[in-house]
């Protein structure tokens, strides 16, 4: 049995006002860091949490090199999909060579 996903969930638009928070005030304080920690105690939650979230809206924005959000969700359906095909594809082959050896042992058979 699996243990439950504990991590507590934000909403895209508690994420957003946090990475807008750090943004406009860092200058506030004396790195980025610091600011990440300050508004991450605020919301409640870990500052490497905010970090990554603040990392990925800058790929978003095309500030910093990587896959966007939208290119994420797309490689990830395109990964489901390749997965679920391959399995289609070993299932037809298991059915084709059964149904290809029992036609061959009803021809065989006087």
């Amino acid at each position: 049995m699996s243990k439950p996903n504990t991590r507590p969930r934000y909403s895209p638009e508690v994420r957003e006002r946090a990475v807008r928070m750090v943004l406009e005030h860092e200058g506030d304080y004396s790195s980025r860091w610091a600011a990440i920690e300050s508004v991450a105690a605020k919301i409640g939650c870990v500052a490497q949490t905010l970090d990554q979230w603040i990392k990925q809206a800058e790929r978003d924005s095309g500030g910093r090199a990587g896959l966007t959000t939208d290119e994420r969700a797309k490689l990830k359906a395109l990964e489901r999909e390749n997965r679920e095909l391959r399995q289609a594809n070993e299932i037809l082959k298991k059915a084709s060579a059964y149904f290809a050896q029992a036609e061959l042992d009803r021809r065989w058979k006087p």
